[in-house]
């Protein structure tokens, strides 16, 4: 069955992040995690405490070997990690941990600035949230866009406002639609985060956070499903009152109707997550990510299908 996908090199289906990548740069190109020691305004008291409840201790920032460390000491110790799988790669310092737009303008200066001149460095990548974005902060990045180009990964996770409360979001779907507007009159560009699987919302409810979003001034998007990590609020709330996961398989299904949901030119950052094996309560599942990806690929090959297939 032939592939007549545009934006892809093989039997991709959709938009992936490496296709985007390649055909800009020629080159792997390697994420490096790193934790600039900022918090949320719905942890530090601001909105609220606690953070949202699926977030771990660490701000998604679990796998970073340096934690603790300076800036571009974290960079070095984990772009040797990459360094070993693909040594000749390009790099983007990617800020994961909590919402890297969340403090002074000086401090987010400081923790860009070393890179902006680094020839290995692609692009920038900092981790926020649709509330967490001064107006100072969004002219000096779109400047900085000159220089190296800066995605905004913005955490929505559902455009469901009842589930937003639920999870501790502390913020509406109308503030994001709002900062999208906003962020479309700069060269910054953004990545969405969704999440499936969120307590109490049905498969319905999970496709339709991707048709409200699909017609809204975005760049890329990253898939996730909800796993649950010990000593979360989530993890608490599930030993009280347990709730219904997604299967596995009914996951690969509902990914692949959000695919053909999205504009083709969106870049698929992401279609499922990397839990920590020793941190992870459930879906145990997730563990193996490759035949997650490669069963997403055999259904869309099955069904005929692509990214925008449904995209009206």
């Amino acid at each position: 069955m032939e592939n007549k996908f545009r934006y892809s090199f093989n039997e991709k289906r959709y938009h992936t992040f490496n296709y985007y990548l390649k055909t800009h740069y020629h080159s792997k190109v390697s994420k490096v995690i790193l934790d600039a020691g900022f918090t949320c305004p719905n942890r530090d008291g601001s909105k609220a405490y606690g953070g949202c409840i699926f977030c771990s201790s660490a701000g998604s920032g679990d796998s970073n070997v340096a934690l603790g460390q300076d800036i571009l000491a974290q960079y070095k110790a984990n772009k040797q990690v990459m360094k070993l799988k693909w040594p000749d790669s390009l790099y983007i310092p990617y800020f994961q941990s909590f919402s890297n737009t969340y403090g002074p303008l000086e401090k987010i200066k400081g923790m860009i600035e070393p890179f902006l001149n680094m020839n290995e460095v692609a692009e920038i990548a900092l981790a926020t949230r649709c509330d967490c974005l001064e107006e100072d902060t969004i002219d000096y990045l779109d400047q900085m866009a000159e220089t190296k180009p800066i995605w905004l990964e913005l955490g929505l996770q559902s455009s469901n406002d009842r589930t937003g409360q639920i999870i501790n979001r502390q913020h509406s779907f109308d503030d994001f639609k709002k900062m999208l507007y906003r962020l479309e009159n700069t060269r910054i560009k953004v990545c969405v985060h969704v999440m499936n699987g969120l307590p109490f919302e049905t498969k319905e409810d999970m496709l339709q956070t991707i048709k409200d979003i699909k017609y809204l001034p975005f760049a890329g998007i990253k898939i996730h499903m909800l796993h649950i990590i010990k000593d979360t609020a989530l993890a608490k709330m599930n030993e009280l009152k347990p709730f219904d996961l997604i299967s596995r398989e009914e996951y690969i299904d509902l990914v692949v109707k959000q695919l053909e949901q999205l504009r083709p030119e969106v870049v698929i950052q992401r279609l499922t997550g990397d839990p920590v094996k020793e941190e992870l309560v459930t879906p145990d599942w997730l563990l193996n990510k490759t035949t997650i990806l490669n069963d997403i690929d055999k259904l869309m090959r099955k069904l005929d299908t692509y990214q925008g297939a449904q995209y009206e």
